[in-house]
């Protein structure tokens, strides 16, 4: 099953870009290659423009904060583990400290680093980082792995507080929901959604041997999908057969 995600705001969309890019990193900072640990540090720079939103670091903290006091209304309830319960309060805690303590946004550190910026600021030039353009950032590319992949790690890790904090935020998002199979008829299916709940997050999982693409679309009130299919010369056209998908709202 493909699994397709649709944020119904801001806050989430910026988490979902930064757990993307952090899981690029993570599967390209092992690698052995020059040309990956570029694409790595590339990446590096993304997570820092995305990261750069001045409000972003708060909004993870209130969500962390907020996420723990959801958690301990439970306490009591005979039908909740309280040693697990404490586990989870716990991780929250300990990514709220690492991300306060963090001067700044994230990444911050990393700009005071006048070579990586240096790099950074020729990155967005199409070809600007060839070996006439950065010569420095030319010779870092031709030492051994092992040296380019402690930098990376040592860059990575000013950002490891705020992924930490997203990935479980994120985790407790998706648990949230309880997934419904459902049926877009005539490749279109429409839900209204339930008044007094906030939903953050769709999770939509569809069969990938039906070869249908969703278009996604919904706001406070209603979720909307279109199935298409793509045409051979890369067009979509609105498929008009019935399908089974399976559908997690998340709060």
């Amino acid at each position: 099953m493909i699994l397709y995600e649709y944020p119904f705001n801001e806050r989430i969309r910026t988490y979902l870009r930064l757990e993307h890019l952090f899981r690029r990193l993570g599967q390209l900072v092992p690698r052995e290659t020059p040309l990956d640990h570029h694409y790595a540090l590339t990446t590096l720079f993304e997570v820092m423009d995305v990261a750069a939103r001045a409000d972003l670091k708060s909004d993870v903290l209130k969500d962390l904060e907020k996420q723990k006091q959801a958690l301990n209304g439970y306490r009591g309830n005979p039908a909740i583990s309280e040693a697990a319960l404490d586990e989870v309060v716990a991780r929250l805690d300990a990514c709220f400290s690492a991300l306060n303590q963090q001067p700044g946004k994230a990444g911050h550190a990393l700009t005071e680093n006048e070579w990586l910026m240096s790099i950074r600021s020729r990155a967005v030039i199409p070809g600007g980082t060839c070996e006439f353009d950065l010569p420095a950032y030319y010779a870092w590319q031709h030492k051994d792995a092992d040296t380019r992949r402690h930098d990376l790690q040592q860059w990575a890790t000013t950002l490891a507080p705020l992924a930490e904090s997203i990935h479980l935020l994120l985790r407790m998002l998706r648990d949230s929901g309880a997934p419904q199979k459902v049926m877009a008829v005539g490749g279109q299916f429409q839900q209204n959604l339930p008044q007094g709940r906030s939903f953050q997050l769709l999770r939509l999982r569809i069969d990938p041997a039906l070869d249908l693409i969703p278009e996604i679309s919904g706001n406070r009130l209603i979720v909307s999908v279109r199935l298409m299919r793509q045409e051979a010369d890369g067009r979509l056209q609105a498929g008009g057969d019935d399908a089974p998908l399976e559908m997690t709202l998340c709060a």
